[in-house]
């Protein structure tokens, strides 16, 4: 599985939140993780909400869209 985020915001995120994209990514691997479209927040893309626990064992939520067969992570709480 490939990763990719923005640099500044994934610092942003990380300050906001407490929460790394690196740790957020790890949810991807939670085999009871689960994924929900987000129509709301997006009109040019497919964008997605999955909840799971990282390797830390924290809940987080990713809000994430995919982009030529690369998750792109764009927020973690």
């Amino acid at each position: 599985m490939r990763f990719d985020w923005d640099r500044k915001k994934a610092r942003s995120n990380a300050r906001k939140h407490g929460l790394s994209f690196e740790e957020g990514a790890t949810v991807f691997y939670d085999p009871f993780s689960a994924t929900f479209d987000d129509p709301d927040h997006s009109d040019d893309e497919g964008r997605f909400i999955t909840v799971g626990y990282s390797s830390r064992n924290r809940l987080c939520v990713v809000v994430h869209t995919e982009r030529e067969g690369t998750l792109r992570i764009i927020s973690a709480r």
